[in-house]
């Protein structure tokens, strides 16, 4: 080997010593990595930042932004709570997402069926009390293990069906991964749902002070209106979504206040009361379709993307002690709508207009951003650290999903590269204001971008500095030495040892044309070698670089570079020892 090929093999070796001692966070192992690899001139000055305009760059952060809007717009909390009730076994839920997402999949680009399935999690994980790291990597590596059973779930699938045309004249069909592919599926996901417990739970490394607020005796108030979803249910149907988190505590009925009895049917004009969790206090009024009492518009713009929700607390020497809302006029003469008001050791029974503010009632309120700073100054009152607060917030509705679908279905029908359709995705959400603009790059996760983009060119080190070939050749002289099941087993474990350092399509163009020669060398048909490869290069458990999927859920499930083999590493080995005897069964060698 030369000195360059030496020097690139060390410097991603040291680089992943560093990811896996998890001394330092990923981020800037990835950006000192890229300056060691530029400072011994395994990457050239002018390729140390292509990576920052990599399609995978994109697709990860688009997915991110599109799977925030998906979240926001509370369709999956109600699909959750339709379809599945009463589930709240962990293991039971973490077998519903793996399952839905590795059959969607087999039909959508793998990235798209873990986008749209990302909220759904978080909502299983509040549901269950866990963190949702329990479910978020045994997810994607289910929709990797989906991709595999179909000629568009996954890149690798669609790049070798065109390298098997471009050498045999007769490229893979759509359905021909399917018997392997299948068998694989089905063996990955009994093992996660087994097993899912080799996942250390985590908390995101990027948490800031905002999640460290837990306020859950919120009171709002809330009026069935003849467009209610809730009425003529009763209490009990209304607070189910809430899961526990949040009651109704008074029935308001003309002048009459009425026990919030579970059986108490709802009718058209009540006003609920309800207490609780800011979340769960907006799923029941979202999913029961209740007007926020005395709900305005915060100016006539009504421009949704400049609508914020923040709450303050009340303290010492604040005008508002002593008044309540409906005394200080807060719409007419501020701009603002009081939302809801926490009261530490005290229950709140008047009505949310009626309410007469302490020193220390923590409040929330509703209006322009540019507003409300100087409004919270005036009044005396101490914001909190912000964290979102989606009640009283405007939703659009189906768009969100519609827009996610018309970007997996473009993607599947070949109309749209996968890095415009999910970038196009992101804007659409931002144009339709399903996503506020002030949340649009918080919801991007910039260290997973800055460790994606700093790692591209360090790995193509290998392939720039010729590594790759010479280790393509040392795989040429041990293969001939081993049984036919032996090569085969080669192939596949070298595919998923290299698509760490290049991403997943680079592996195949890199390792097909290898396994067809090494094939034909030993006498054997390519088509199980080939098959191996798109295996291989579909199947990275180990790493969160080698497929945006699992790089997807880094920064959301709080992961540790060091946690993927946990739970990869015995997924992996299975994986192989369940591909070769199928490979040899369903594409025989001669």
């Amino acid at each position: 080997m030369t000195t360059q090929q030496i020097l690139a093999v060390t410097v991603i070796m040291l680089m992943m010593a560093a990811f896996v001692w998890g001394r330092f966070r990923y981020d800037i192992v990835a950006a000192c990595s890229l300056l060691v690899a530029v400072a011994v001139g395994v990457v050239p000055f002018n390729a140390a930042f292509k990576g920052f305009s990599d399609e995978i760059v994109i697709i990860v952060a688009s997915a991110l932004i599109v799977s925030a809007g998906v979240a926001r717009s509370g369709l999956m909390e109600t699909v959750v709570q339709r379809l599945t009730p009463g589930l709240t076994s962990v293991r039971g839920q973490l077998a519903v997402l793996v399952v839905t997402v590795t059959v969607l999949a087999a039909f959508v680009k793998n990235i798209g069926a873990l986008a749209i399935m990302i909220p759904i999690a978080f909502q299983f994980a509040r549901r269950s009390n866990v963190s949702p790291s329990v479910f978020l990597m045994p997810m994607a590596f289910g929709s990797l293990l989906g991709g595999l059973m179909t000629q568009i779930g996954t890149s690798p699938n669609i790049v070798v069906s065109r390298i098997r045309g471009e050498m045999t004249g007769h490229s893979f069909t759509m359905f021909d991964f399917t018997p392997v592919g299948a068998t694989l599926a089905i063996v990955g996901v009994v093992f996660l749902v087994l097993f899912y417990w080799l996942v250390p739970q985590r908390t995101r490394e990027t948490a800031s002070m905002d999640e460290a607020i837990e306020i859950k005796n919120y009171v709002s108030e809330a009026k069935v209106s003849k467009d209610s979803s809730a009425l003529g249910k009763t209490v009990g149907d209304l607070v189910k979504s809430a899961e526990g988190d949040a009651m109704v505590t008074s029935i308001i009925r003309g002048d009459r206040h009425m026990p919030p009895l579970p059986d108490a049917v709802l009718r058209e004009d009540d006003v609920l009361l309800i207490e609780g969790d800011p979340k769960a206090l907006d799923q029941i009024i979202t999913q029961g379709k209740l007007v926020l009492s005395g709900e305005r518009k915060p100016s006539a713009d009504g421009r949704s993307a400049e609508i914020d929700a923040i709450e303050a607390v009340i303290v010492d020497g604040s005008p508002l002690i002593g008044l309540s809302a409906r005394q200080l006029a807060l719409f007419d003469r501020y701009d603002v709508n009081l939302l809801a008001v926490s009261r530490q050791g005290e229950r709140i029974k008047e009505r949310l207009g009626e309410i007469v503010f302490r020193l220390g009632d923590v409040i929330v309120l509703q209006g322009k951003d540019s507003n409300l700073p100087n409004i919270l100054r005036e009044f005396g009152c101490l914001p909190l650290a912000r964290r979102p607060i989606l009640l009283g917030s405007f939703r659009r509705g189906l768009i969100p999903l519609i827009v996610l679908i018309l970007a997996m279905g473009t993607t599947a029908f070949g109309l749209l590269p996968v890095p415009i359709a999910f970038f196009a995705a992101a804007v659409a959400m931002v144009l339709f204001r399903t996503i506020p603009i002030r949340d649009v790059y918080s919801a991007i996760n910039g260290p997973i971008l800055v460790m994606l983009a700093a790692l591209i060119p360090v790995s193509d080190a290998l392939r720039t500095t010729g590594a790759s070939d010479i280790i393509a050749n040392w795989l040429t002289i041990f293969g001939h030495e081993l049984p036919p099941y032996g090569a085969l087993a080669l192939i596949l474990v070298t595919a998923m040892a290299v698509t760490p350092f290049l991403n997943n399509a680079a592996t195949v163009l890199v390792m097909a044309p290898i396994a067809t020669s090494f094939a034909t060398g030993l006498g054997f048909r390519p088509e199980a070698f080939l098959m191996a490869v798109a295996i291989g290069a579909g199947c990275d458990f180990l790493t969160p670089i080698g497929h945006q999927c699992n790089t997807l859920v880094m920064g959301p499930g709080g992961y540790r570079f060091s946690d993927y083999p946990r739970l990869g590493l015995p997924l992996s080995i299975i994986i192989i020892l369940v591909a070769v005897p199928a490979l040899l069964y369903f594409w025989p060698l001669h």
